[in-house]
């Protein structure tokens, strides 16, 4: 797929963009999405080469795919890397090729693993130690989504703060207006019926969305919707047998709009963030959202949320969830304002300038 941005002669920034071309996005995927888009545009006197494993159909990226195998950033990329050596590697999400030449740059999402390590497997705590030290110890600079991150990254990794450069997600551009009646009837169809609270995100312990639902028990006549793939099988039969939430598991983003549009609050008590898109969405869409007081959540909603000092207190989140109802009318202006600070444009031109000073 072609970009409508010329072929400049400059340096050559090969990007690894397969996070970009994966189906069902996250967080990191998104993020790679957004900034592999609009890099062209931001630096347009860079030639960017955005490497994939597999063709993906990203509307405003021109893919180079790579067919290989897996580790396919350790094998059939870093091949590439040798035998075009671009003037900078550029990888949106951590991971950085051991056998990769040259100049690299690279993003640090969190350092949930060293905070929470007893919610990964072995084997998958391992490798993100080993290919985020070894990003650390590789890239002369580190790109980091929050100054929550880069804290992480001074008090548990040991790296110097002058090395890492904050550049904050997108994702606050106005919401499109959503015909309000039609969202009701799409909520309906997903089996939600009366006012709710909704959590946005994987069922895990990280997220935290038990104690949502304790909270919620404690309020009248109030439901907790859950939107995300289940990780914690724990966690899920919690909910799923609770007559006071609608488990959900993911939904398309159509039925996601609905959702926000008729939810009551978005409530997002995570015990850890990197970041804290969910609460972006939110705010851009004028949601009341209450939020844990913790790591990155107070950097992005600012003081356009209402916020629980104890992730853990079923009781603090349920009077912040009443706080934040009563004062809907006020968080409704406040959030998309707050929102507006946080663009993707903003991102890639925050990322295009550390790639400049590097270069």
């Amino acid at each position: 797929m072609r970009g409508g941005h010329p072929r400049p002669d400059g340096p050559v920034v090969a990007v690894d963009a397969s996070p970009a071309a994966r189906s069902a996005p996250t967080g990191t995927e998104r993020y790679a999405l957004e900034v592999c888009r609009r890099l062209p545009g931001a630096a347009p006197e860079l030639r960017f080469v955005l490497y994939a494993s597999r063709p993906g159909d990203v509307d405003g990226v021109d893919l180079t795919v790579l067919p290989g195998r897996r580790p396919w950033s350790q094998g059939r990329l870093a091949r590439e890397l040798w035998r075009r050596r671009p003037d900078l590697f550029f990888a949106p999400a951590h991971v950085v090729p051991f056998l990769a030449p040259g100049l690299t740059l690279t993003v640090v999402h969190d350092l949930a693993f060293e905070r929470y390590p007893d919610l990964y497997g072995r084997s998958q705590l391992g490798y993100l130690r080993l290919t985020t030290r070894w990003a650390e110890l590789r890239c002369p600079r580190l790109l980091a989504v929050s100054e929550a991150t880069a804290r992480d990254l001074a008090d548990l990794h040991g790296v110097d703060p002058r090395r890492v450069s904050v550049v904050p997600l997108g994702g606050g551009e106005p919401a499109l207006p959503l015909d309000p009646a039609a969202a009701a009837r799409r909520v309906a169809a997903l089996g939600v019926e009366g006012p709710y609270v909704l959590q946005v995100g994987r069922v895990e312990p990280r997220k935290n969305q038990v104690t949502t639902l304790r909270a919620v028990e404690r309020l009248p006549d109030l439901l907790l919707v859950a939107a995300g793939s289940v990780l914690d099988s724990a966690a899920g039969a919690t909910l799923a047998v609770s007559r006071r939430c609608r488990l959900l598991g993911r939904v398309d983003s159509a039925d996601l709009e609905a959702l926000y549009a008729c939810a009551e609050a978005l409530v997002v008590p995570s015990r850890y963030e990197g970041f804290g898109l969910p609460v972006l969405e939110g705010l851009r869409r004028g949601v009341p959202v209450v939020a844990a007081a913790v790591s990155s959540l107070p950097e992005v909603a600012g003081d356009a949320a209402v916020y629980v000092d104890d992730p853990l207190d079923a009781g603090g989140l349920a009077a912040a969830i009443e706080q934040a109802v009563g004062c809907r009318e006020r968080l409704r202006v406040l959030g998309p304002q707050r929102a507006s600070l946080f663009t993707w444009d903003r991102t890639a031109a925050g990322v295009a300038a550390v790639i400049r000073e590097l270069l």
